[in-house]
């Protein structure tokens, strides 16, 4: 499982006597993809709507820019390192062989110096615009995704997803602080719904892609187990994650709309991972397999729960 990429270049990377060419417009694109923009869209998902639940109504627009700005400076400086740090392993991956450190459009210091800019820039923007419990909730989080995901887990163990998902958890504790610089069980409710959410959200992938991480030597689930055991491992955390959804009720956070949304979607999403693991045990593999029906609807999933809990709050 031992793999480097110190000699492995994809078709098309720019060599070190072509980087002077490097168009402006193509590295202003390149420094945006350093902060993974889609991945960060869906942290800002997370996050805005628990403002709405926090302020159980509208909460001050400005503080919700000033929180995204932030949230988005701060995930994508983890971003950015978590790709100075992996530049080797990506260079093996198809998925990520384009990625700018690999084809040469960032250099590596470039990078390194890109990410610690963001990570102390938003920083202060929140301890200074929003409050410093959120200031310190989000570079914990850059934090536990660069140095403990990225640095410690991911290449040494299968379970590098499930704890290093924490980092993309905290997102809902920053949302509910910047509105009352403080925690509640609502917040840490949320935060197990996003924990329990990672894994199955990110193995169906890791099925699909097990090659790349196999070529660049990231022990990820699906590389060593099968898929009967990785379906039954996405089966029993979703079970937990649509029953810990339905704790916002009963403790009285929400009210009806987003206990039906949330019965519903987490009803289609145990479908689809149930009908997963029925494919996985009838030893069905290739495009027939499915997975990523799952994780695309895992995406959806997030998005409509959420919608529901900033809805739900004018709707009581």
């Amino acid at each position: 499982m031992c793999v480097t990429a110190v000699e492995s270049r994809p078709a098309g990377a720019l060599t070190s006597s072509s980087r002077g060419q490097r168009p402006f417009g193509a590295r202003i694109k390149a420094f945006v993809a350093l902060t993974k923009p889609r991945i960060i869209e869906l942290l800002l998902i997370t996050t805005v709507p628990v403002m709405f639940l926090a302020e159980q109504g509208v909460p001050d627009l400005w503080l919700v820019l000033i929180t995204c700005v932030g949230g988005y400076l701060s995930a994508g400086g983890a971003n950015a390192l978590n790709m100075w740090w992996d530049r080797d392993i990506d260079a093996l991956m198809e998925r990520t062989s384009q990625r700018p450190l690999v084809t040469g459009m960032v250099s590596p210091k470039e990078c390194l110096a890109f990410g610690i800019a963001l990570a102390v820039i938003s920083t202060l923007l929140f301890g200074f615009a929003v409050n410093w419990l959120s200031a310190w909730l989000s570079l914990g989080a850059l934090l536990f995704y660069v140095v403990v995901y990225t640095m410690i887990l991911k290449r040494r163990t299968a379970q590098n997803i499930v704890w290093g998902g924490i980092a993309g958890c905290l997102p809902v504790l920053i949302g509910w602080s910047s509105v009352t610089n403080s925690m509640s069980w609502a917040p840490v409710i949320l935060f197990g719904v996003m924990f329990f959410w990672t894994p199955p959200h990110y193995w169906p992938l890791s099925m699909k892609v097990k090659d790349d991480y196999v070529r660049a030597g990231v022990p990820m689930l699906p590389v060593l187990a099968s898929n009967k055991v990785v379906a039954k491992q996405i089966v029993a955390y979703s079970w937990v994650m649509v029953a810990v959804s339905l704790l916002l009720q009963p403790l009285g956070y929400t009210g009806w709309f987003y206990t039906a949304v949330a019965l519903l979607a987490g009803g289609f999403w145990l479908w689809e991972a149930h009908g997963l693991q029925s494919r996985a045990k009838a030893e069905v593999s290739g495009a027939k397999l499915k997975e990523m029906r799952l994780f695309h609807w895992s995406i959806t999933y997030v998005s409509l729960v959420f919608v529901a809990i900033a809805v739900d709050p004018f709707l009581r």
